[in-house]
């Protein structure tokens, strides 16, 4: 058992990360979780752990990276769902649902409605270009393996070549962040 109270912090434990990160001849070591998996797909989304430094100590950073349109994407729908509960209160995202659970208070119908108005408000946020967002890098300290790293950056697609970019630019302290506010438009196929 480790002496530590974060084992992210455990020499042991930063060894045995490094030694799988040779073993795979890479920096980091991908972090696989269930209901993430769809959206890692895209490639736009990883979870991966690597090994830095925090105020002299090593220590093993749990990171979440995505692209600046996933991070777009998400605000947007947060903003479109706090509208549309000031119309309907009882409104439950679809993701925040059990499988076939059915919102109580709300019909089918009234269901079907709540759905097609969070669309609508979606797109008018969007096409307003109303919500921005810019890069980031936040830390989490109470993380309960090691520091947890939140960070979004403005590439296509987190790819090997760009997690080990940021690394080697974390651990050398000279990650530069774009300050510029983005706004997106959503990539969608028109069928006529």
């Amino acid at each position: 058992m480790s002496k530590y109270k974060n084992i992210g912090f455990d020499p042991e434990e930063i060894e045995a990360l490094r030694d799988e990160c040779e073993e795979l001849e890479l920096t980091f070591v991908l972090v696989d979780e269930e209901e993430e998996d769809d959206m890692s797909d895209t490639g736009e989304y990883v979870r991966f752990q690597f090994v830095g430094k925090h105020e002299g100590q090593e220590v093993i950073y749990d990171t979440i990276m995505y692209s600046l349109r996933l991070h777009h994407s998400s605000m947007i729908y947060e903003r479109a769902t706090e509208e549309l509960r000031k119309s309907f209160p009882d409104y439950i995202p679809v993701e925040e649902r059990e499988e076939g659970q059915k919102i109580k208070g709300m019909t089918a119908a009234q269901e079907e409605e709540a759905e097609q108005m969070l669309a609508e408000i979606m797109d008018l946020l969007e096409d307003e270009e109303e919500i921005k967002v810019k890069e980031h890098l936040e830390y989490d300290h109470e993380f309960e393996y090691g520091i947890g790293l939140d960070v979004a950056l403005n590439v296509e697609e987190v790819s090997v070549e760009v997690i080990e970019k940021f690394i080697t630019d974390f651990n050398a302290n000279a990650v530069k962040l774009d300050p510029t506010l983005y706004s997106f438009q959503s990539e969608e196929e028109d069928e006529d």
